[in-house]
């Protein structure tokens, strides 16, 4: 008897990515650092697949010392150029400068917001939005509130957040649920505790 839950499809039969799947993958966080974490490192996918950034995520956790928004910002090039020699990340020199700059981006909205969290929720009136979708090919790449989201993030200077990378982001920070109906994680998720300070 096959006693394996149904997962959305994305995730495969990779352990470490079923983990993330049943763990984390949309489950409301409201906990700055991890935000300015997952920010970045859905702006390092880009152009490459979530499972090749979460296979090097402990060490981006390493060398970007926790995401730490104020040792980032302070990164000096010798640092930058550093980690660019570093096969443990993505050598992109575009990237990797976006997340020094991101960091001081980040600590400007902090300065004049308070918090990152309330600033990112907003764009969803600060509740998880549950979606319904039976299939995988429902699931937009975008929406309104990821443009909306994307738009002000370049206003301020962030880089790699485009509308397409926000929803990403959104996706996997609990904004949206976007597990399939079928999912065991959609209604999971749905009654789940929040992480980090609402």
């Amino acid at each position: 008897m096959n006693t394996n839950p149904i997962r959305c499809s994305w995730c495969g039969d990779d352990p470490l990515y079923q983990k993330y799947h049943d763990e984390e993958w949309g489950v409301p966080n409201y906990d700055d650092q991890h935000l300015f974490e997952m920010l970045n490192l859905e702006g390092a996918q880009a152009g490459l697949s979530w499972i090749t950034i979460l296979r090097k995520r402990d060490h981006y956790r390493k060398v970007f010392d926790d995401f730490d928004a104020n040792k980032i910002a302070s990164y000096k090039q010798s640092k930058l150029e550093q980690l660019l020699s570093d096969p443990g990340i993505v050598r992109n020199r575009l990237k990797v400068e976006a997340t020094r700059s991101n960091a001081k981006n980040y600590l400007e909205l902090v300065e004049s917001q308070g918090s990152f969290s309330d600033f990112l929720w907003q764009f969803v009136d600060g509740k998880p939005v549950h979606n319904r979708f039976s299939e995988m090919s429902e699931i937009p790449v975008m929406t309104k509130q990821s443009e909306a989201m994307s738009k002000e993030l370049k206003r301020r200077g962030f880089k790699f957040v485009g509308p397409t990378i926000c929803y990403a982001f959104m996706q996997a920070v609990g904004m949206v649920n976007d597990h399939t109906m079928d999912c065991f994680r959609h209604k999971q998720v749905k009654r789940s505790p929040c992480h980090g300070v609402k």
